[in-house]
């Protein structure tokens, strides 16, 4: 249904009820959410007429139960379960009645049960009163449960052929209807999801086999029929005999002589004796009934007992109970099943009025809330007339009585059940008897009972004789299913049907009493089961009957939420200070001061004794929003540090593996060693004329503008782009058609597949040249973070190709140039040379580019590993914080510790480990070496020290002998002069020489430098900072 997809669930996950209109999900949800804060079982009801959507929506709240709930491999296995137990117990429960395709003909309580993390790890199903007598009759245009329908059109030839499949209108059990098709179902596909299901659950293949026989084995034994000869029943064809037998594994000769008679114990005098007594043709046709229905009802226990087995958990911790049970139903003809259905659906609404009506009401009373009664009808009084006990005894009780008393099946026993009735409940105003059963006033309306077979259905006995029969066949799993130990003396009334139902149903309203109630109200819209057919009178007939009015009027005269003082505060205590974490005082004034703190108004919310009651939603919603934000925050908070301790490692590493690239082959620029990664130095976050080249997700690992040398070593602009997918270089040409002749535009000029490089090529100097060699032809390229773009493409090469990348060091250098028009490509020569200063020097000549640059760190040199700093920091010479939200560096924070002049060196070489700490401040420029002279800190950067010392306690007492004068008014600042640039991203400076700035800051420009770091001004502090941080202005 469009209603329920994946956008819904993303829509409602985690979503406050008033975020988005009222939906199953919202309120499972809320159901979910409430379970994990409040450490409550939850539980919903689901209500309404037959045919009303009640399964549907139990699927629906399952399935988001399991989509929004996350866990391992164990917890998966159990979600599967959950939901593949619903199309099981569908074939094996549902049925086709004239009001619904897919009738839940059982009760069904299913407990979600959940560890402490809120996943689903464990599940209980509890059944209640399976249709039993549907097996052998239905009424017309009804049918059978689905299993048989799905077996019969779903079958493989091999199935068919060993189970002696056949069409529908074959078997007395599924031709009595004429009904075998249903519109929009298909047996076929639904039988394999059957089969599917069983798998997934555990039950085995050889079991599967033996639930397959027993469904056909039922089949078959219902064509088998009788005729009276001299007022005993026989067996009309002793063929048919044969085929169910060979299905249960019995003896055909022992199936006939149990379905035609059957052993009494006789006692007379103290002794007692076995006879053979003969049955009529009617007890004939009973006792076979009665097999197929114990047969088929015993598979669907062992079916749920499966279920239980394969999700079952060894202590319970939190559960969510979803309750879906069939609804209140009328026919044409209601018998013994419809009069416990309309008993078990009573009872819910009895809940309902309990929890939402009565109770509600009363609650307001002993809290002292200012409060007028609203009259609702409580259906306690016909709950009563079913199931009292003694004064006046209830209609069940009555029927217990007249099934003890009753001998052989007759039709005198339900007469004498109506004569009784009329005398013990004759005079209820909620019970009416007629001439074949007898009417009650339900809350849903007047239903008339048949009372034909309700003693007999109400005995609901299995002859000693056919469990004996049953206990003989060859197979286990069957003989598994009769496990009753016949030689024991039974006393006492057996159990009775009505008996077993009205302890189920009060069993399970003590289990959904335990729990925090949620409700879902089904309205059946039409009886013609199309879409878009709405009967307004019906709809309105139901909410009525449902007490949803009644309900309605009191949640508007009444307060939405109310809590326990304790609950209260404990929930909410995050959102002050005063209460968090745990409130100093009276849990009464604790709640006052949340509620003030949030200036939630007077007539918003009365205090009772015990409890806060809060009228509006919207006060409840505001409440929950500002506890949303709290948390967010702090998870942020949270996250960040986390997020910055994990990235520094990962940098530290990312460092470290990209050196080992390096080491031993060739210098390192100093200021290059320790320097942060950021992977993209050009913002294509902001800069959509770049993106447009990568695909719309591509993930970009590094992005640089670099120097790109021709054929004639001339040097050109290119942005250098590498992803997962490639490395793409990006230049700028003028257009020189259209509208927009003579504009500059980004154009694609080149891109190299992974696949097509073949090496990379550097020299063992410390300059930034580096070759791609690739397929085609080679690019030379000049960048500042070649080591990192190196590291980078080596993990990504090895991860497509399964390869590593060649790396070649060497001062003499060949790479192949592309062939343009008529001139050839050829190759290119680059020499290496030793020369004096860290800036290098080119001079082309020919074919060959001479290189000339100085010495740097040696080859061994390795970045050094920074110690992290407490995170209070503080202290002499500690660094400035930044604030929490930031990110330094666009990537993670390096600070350093204390200021500590060795830790300061930024290469470290064995030759110079363990060197003295020399006393005294550092020499000027021995910590950053590598960058240019920086300027002397000592007179261009913090000038406090020039200030007018301290006057001391004598100045103090001048000044108070002196008037006060107002202060000069403030001289104007200078403009600056000179070039600005705005800063990209944020900066944090990583050493003392350093400035720091935030994004959309504006510098000073105070000197450029070929080395990438450049010297500037802002807030009155001169340093130095990367000069890819910034675009000038």
């Amino acid at each position: 249904m469009p209603y329920f997809t994946d956008r819904e669930i993303e829509l409602y996950q985690g979503a406050a009820q008033y975020e988005n209109p009222p939906h199953i999900y919202a309120l499972t949800d809320n159901m979910y959410r409430n379970m994990m804060i409040d450490g409550e079982n939850q539980c919903v009801i689901i209500s309404g007429e037959s045919g009303a959507g009640k399964t549907v929506a139990a699927k629906y709240i399952m399935g988001y139960i399991s989509k929004v709930s996350g866990g391992g491999s164990k917890v998966q296995h159990v979600k599967e379960i959950i939901l593949q137990s619903n199309p099981l117990l569908e074939a094996f429960g549902n049925a086709k009645t004239v009001r619904n395709n897919n009738s839940s003909r059982f009760g069904k309580y299913f407990e979600i049960q959940f560890s402490r993390g809120g996943e689903p790890d464990g599940g209980k199903i509890s059944n209640f009163l399976l249709e039993k007598s549907r097996v052998v009759s239905q009424n017309e245009n009804e049918r059978n449960f689905h299993i048989y329908y799905q077996l019969i059109e779903g079958a493989s030839a091999q199935q068919r052929e060993a189970l002696g499949v056949m069409t529908p209108d074959y078997y007395y059990y599924l031709n009595q209807s004429g009904t075998y098709k249903v519109d929009g179902t298909n047996d076929s596909k639904d039988f394999q999801e059957t089969m599917e299901a069983m798998q997934v659950i555990g039950i085995p293949g050889d079991i599967q086999t033996q639930v397959l026989q027993i469904v056909a084995g039922i089949l078959h034994l219902g064509n088998i029929s009788f005729i009276e000869a001299g007022n005993y029943g026989q067996v009309e064809s002793t063929d048919l005999l044969a085929f169910p037998a060979y299905l249960l594994g019995i003896d055909p000769n022992r199936l006939q002589d149990k379905l035609t008679s059957r052993k009494m114990d006789s006692k007379w005098g103290g002794k007692s004796e076995s006879i053979n007594v003969t049955l009529n043709q009617e007890q004939a046709n009973y006792t076979r009934d009665a097999l197929a229905k114990a047969l088929y009802a015993r598979l669907f226990d062992y079916l749920v007992e499966s279920i239980n087995k394969a999700i079952q958990k060894p202590y319970e911790e939190f559960s969510i109970g979803v309750l879906d049970i069939y609804g209140f139903e009328i026919f044409q003809r209601n018998g013994f099943e419809q009069f416990c259905i309309n008993f078990v659906n009573e009872k819910l609404q009895q809940i309902f009025i309990e929890l939402t009506l009565k109770a509600e009401q009363e609650e307001y009373v002993q809290e002292g809330i200012k409060w007028t009664p609203i009259e609702y009808f409580n259906n306690k009084i016909v709950c009563d007339l079913i199931e009292n006990k003694l004064n006046p005894p209830g209609i069940m009780s009555v029927l217990d009585d007249v099934c003890a008393t009753m001998h052989a099946k007759g039709e005198g026993a339900d007469g004498t059940l109506l004569q009784k009735l009329q005398a013990a409940v004759g005079t209820h105003e909620h019970f009416n008897s007629w001439n074949s059963g007898f009417v009650i006033h339900h809350y849903a309306g007047k239903v008339s009972y048949d009372i034909n077979g309700f003693c007999e259905r109400n005995r609901d006995v299995l002859f000693p004789d056919l469990i004996e029969l049953m206990q003989s066949s060859e197979f286990n799993f069957i003989r598994s299913l009769f496990p009753e130990n016949l030689n024991t003396d039974k006393k006492g009334r057996p159990t009775t049907a009505s008996s077993k139902i009205k302890k189920q149903a009060n069993d399970l309203v003590n289990t959904l009493m335990k729990c925090t109630p949620h409700y879902i109200r089904c309205i059946k819209p039409n009886e013609t089961k199309r879409p878009k057919d709405w009967e307004e009178s019906r709809a309105r007939h139901q909410v009525e009957y449902l007490g949803l009015r009644e309900n309605i009027r009191v949640r508007r005269a009444g307060f939405a939420y109310r809590r326990l003082f304790s609950k209260f505060l404990m929930r909410y205590a995050i959102l002050t200070a005063e209460t968090w974490p745990c409130w100093r005082g009276p849990e009464q004034q604790g709640v006052l001061h949340l509620l003030r703190s949030v200036n939630m108004d007077n007539d918003q919310y009365q205090m009772g004794r015990t409890k806060v009651f809060v009228k509006n939603p919207e006060s409840l919603f505001l409440l929950e929003e500002m506890r949303e934000r709290k948390f967010d925050t702090f998870a942020r908070i949270i996250q960040k540090a986390w997020r910055k301790f994990i990235a520094r490692k990962k940098y530290e590493q990312m460092r470290e593996e990209a050196s080992d690239i390096l080491y031993n082959s060739k210098e390192r620029r100093k200021n290059s060693i320790n320097r942060n990664f950021v992977g993209d130095y050009l913002g294509l976050e902001q800069r959509p004329e770049l993106r447009q080249f990568l695909a719309k997700r591509e993930r970009v690992d590094f992005a640089d503008s670099v120097n790109k040398f021709d054929r004639r070593f001339k040097s050109i602009k290119r942005d250098l782009i590498l992803t997962p997918k490639g490395i793409y270089l990006i230049g700028r040409e003028k257009v020189k058609k259209g509208p927009e002749k003579g504009q500059i535009k980004e154009v694609l000029k080149r891109k190299m597949e992974f696949g097509g490089i073949s090496s990379v090529s550097l020299s063992t100097r410390q300059d930034d040249f580096f070759i791609l060699h690739e397929a085609q032809y080679d690019s030379l390229l000049e960048s500042n973070f070649k080591t990192e773009f190196l590291s980078l493409l080596s993990k990504r090469y090895e991860e497509v190709t399964k390869r590593k990348l060649t790396i070649s060091f060497g001062d003499r250098l060949e790479f192949r140039v592309k062939k343009e028009g008529w001139g050839g490509g050829g190759t290119r020569i680059v020499v290496f040379q030793k020369g004096p200063g860290d800036v290098a020097q080119l001079k082309p000549g020919g074919k060959t580019l001479s290189v000339t640059i100085g010495d740097g760190l040696p080859k061994s040199s390795k970045p050094t590993r920074k110690s992290f700093p407490p995170s209070s920091g503080g202290g002499r010479g500690g660094r400035n914080h930044v604030a929490p939200n930031s990110h330094q560096n666009g990537g993670a924070k390096f600070p350093r510790g204390p200021h500590n002049p060795q830790a300061d060196i930024t290469y470290s070489s064995p030759q110079k480990q363990g060197r003295p700490l020399q006393g005294g401040p550092p020499k000027l420029g021995s910590q950053r070496g590598p960058r240019p002279p920086a300027p002397n800190q000592y007179n261009q950067g913090n000038l406090d020290f020039l200030n007018v010392p301290d006057q001391g306690m004598s100045g103090k007492q001048r000044k108070m002998s002196i008037p006060q004068r107002p202060p000069p008014a403030p001289k104007p600042q200078p403009r600056p002069q000179g070039p600005r640039c705005r800063a990209l991203y944020q900066y944090v400076g990583q050493d003392t020489d350093e400035i720091s700035f935030e994004a959309n800051d504006v510098l000073d420009l105070v000197k450029e430098d070929p080395s990438g770091w450049w010297t500037g001004r802002i807030r009155g502090k001169e340093g130095l900072f990367p000069g890819n941080y910034v675009e000038k202005i």
